[in-house]
């Protein structure tokens, strides 16, 4: 009933409290970030969503647009800031994802939407996790983030999915608040600035080959393209 019915409707009156509630701290974070980042503030990006679907998924900006003599963006490390850190690291660069929510693309609580790169690599079990609308925050993310494996991280999304509840979103949203405000919990792995990539990760555990993984980013280009 509460996933059918009334879902959508705690979505639509969170996302609208929250911009109401928390507009002063919009304005703030994004004056900061033209200021200190420079412009664009906002940061947009493809990802999938319900049924694979593709949108836009809205960000503050966390990284410099440096380039290298051949215009190539620099490394991670050298562009992501100690005021980007702190935003990915207290999850404010999350802030307008309300307005994701709003238009109906994400809901407060489901699975992390993922690189569309990342969906190409996902087995047909797996992509039951896109059979519901991607979430601002969600099981896997309580449960250890980025710090548990890609397929840890699957299977917390595939368990979230069976038990969808009113009580069960409540605890994922207090904890979520709790890990990223008092804890302060990163999105990095260790050893990285930001997370692995699906592919990236399976090719260099060698679950996938050279050519597997080239054609993954193939397909991944195809949907971008559409």
């Amino acid at each position: 009933m509460y996933r059918k019915y009334f879902k959508r409707i705690v979505d639509i009156l969170c996302a609208l409290a929250a911009i109401i509630v928390f507009s002063w701290l919009y304005i703030i974070v994004a004056v900061l970030v033209r200021v200190k980042l420079g412009s664009p503030i906002l940061f947009k990006q493809k990802r999938p969503g319900l049924n694979g679907k593709i949108f836009t998924l809205y960000k503050f900006r966390t990284m410099t647009d440096e380039k290298d003599e051949n215009g190539n963006l620099l490394p991670d490390d050298v562009r992501l800031t100690k005021f980007g850190k702190f935003l990915r690291n207290t999850s404010l660069d999350e802030l307008p994802e309300a307005f994701n929510i709003l238009n109906g693309d994400m809901s407060v609580v489901g699975p992390r939407p993922q690189l569309v790169r990342d969906m190409v690599f996902f087995s047909e079990k797996q992509m039951l996790r896109q059979s519901v609308k991607p979430g601002l925050s969600g099981l896997a993310q309580i449960k250890g983030r980025n710090g548990i494996t890609w397929e840890e991280k699957i299977d917390y999304d595939l368990e979230y999915i069976k038990n969808i509840t009113f009580i069960n979103d409540c605890k994922i949203i207090f904890i979520t608040v709790w890990s990223a405000f008092f804890k302060q919990e990163g999105i990095s792995q260790e050893g990285m600035d930001t997370a692995e990539d699906l592919g990236d990760y399976l090719l260099r555990c060698e679950k996938i080959s050279e050519e597997e993984y080239k054609e993954g980013q193939e397909r991944a280009l195809d949907l971008l393209a559409l």
